[in-house]
């Protein structure tokens, strides 16, 4: 005679499932528990530790202006080309965002036509144009007169004849 006896018969199935689901979260509650029921490690509770762990994890720190940045001399700023290359190339070195390259006197030439003080507002304020648009200071952070200084040495590249603008003498 065979015994047909299944565990089903023992345990009714939701009381297995409860138990199924109950095992889990019991041993994780276990170890969570257990790791609160540690003291604290010697010297870590002292008002010194705990400032310390509490110390923001950067300092800023503003350097400050150097006297011929502060006094305007021309002397720390930059020309055109070191602008150019530091920032300008991103874009116009391969025509990125509708960006005209350096050098393409057809994409240039409406430009140009414009005249040196326009595309110098353009460049300084931003400009979003058909074809694509210009950042204001093409991203960088340049003073006025080397982002002027772009400007004549990129228009120059492309077929213009601008003369690189000079610093204002102060009165």
């Amino acid at each position: 005679m065979k015994n047909n006896i299944n565990l089903a018969s023992f345990f009714p199935p939701p009381l297995v499932r409860i138990v199924v689901a109950a095992v889990p979260v019991a041993i994780v509650c276990y170890f969570v528990a257990g790791l609160h029921d540690k003291p604290a490690a010697a010297g870590t509770m002292t008002a010194e530790a705990i400032a310390e762990r509490l110390q923001p994890i950067a300092h800023l720190a503003l350097a400050a202006a150097t006297p011929a940045a502060a006094s305007g001399a021309s002397a720390a700023l930059k020309s055109g080309q070191a602008v150019y290359e530091e920032t300008c190339a991103a874009c116009h070195g391969e025509g990125i965002a509708g960006a005209p390259k350096v050098g393409d006197k057809k994409a240039w030439a409406p430009r140009i036509a414009q005249g040196f003080q326009t595309m110098v507002k353009h460049a300084i304020d931003g400009f979003t144009g058909k074809s694509g648009m210009m950042p204001p200071k093409g991203g960088g952070s340049y003073e006025d007169l080397e982002v002027a200084r772009a400007v004549a040495f990129m228009a120059n590249k492309s077929g213009a004849s601008f003369a690189e603008p000079a610093p204002v003498a102060k009165k």
